[in-house]
């Protein structure tokens, strides 16, 4: 039986947007070990150029490719990085579903994220676009894929926390 078929058009686009929502207060409130959590065992995190993805090239900034390389990304966050301490906040649009193909729905949203330092000065440090692929697990929406599409062209600092 389809998610479709269980749930409902309604349902699914709420629990989409749910963890969409749930996504960025997890990184916004700093509370980066369940980050991966949002995640399939088996997925795919990208932070991509506009250009690179519009051309289909496979460079990335960030690659991980499974939900062990999320974690790693996180203990090497709290434990191996040095960088300047910073807040993130993000404004992100609604999700639009552009589709569905064997239980994988094509979601989209677009993004701003404010970068805010020690010293308390705030810049918009990133922007672009989400491009996802979600499954449901168990009745609960998961990311199989997340590409993260900048627009920005130069990262003013270095980019350790997920975006």
């Amino acid at each position: 039986m389809s998610n479709q078929e269980t749930l409902g058009l309604t349902e699914i686009k709420e629990k989409i947007q749910q963890l969409s929502d749930q996504y960025i207060h997890c990184i916004d409130d700093d509370r980066l070990e369940e980050w991966p959590e949002f995640f399939t065992e088996d997925c795919t995190y990208k932070i991509i150029s506009r250009e690179n993805y519009a051309r289909n090239l496979p460079s990335a900034l960030i690659y991980c490719k499974s939900k062990g390389m999320l974690k790693d990304r996180v203990s090497a966050h709290r434990n191996a990085n040095i960088f300047e301490a910073h807040f993130y906040r993000h404004i992100v649009s609604n999700s639009l579903i552009m589709g569905e193909s064997n239980g994988v729905y094509q979601v989209q949203s677009n993004y701003v994220v404010f970068q805010t330092k020690l010293d308390g000065n705030t810049e918009v440090y990133n922007t672009g676009k989400y491009v996802d692929q979600v499954v449901f697990e168990q009745g609960e929406p998961k990311l199989k894929e997340r590409l993260v599409v900048y627009d920005t062209l130069n990262i003013p600092s270095l980019l350790v926390t997920p975006i």
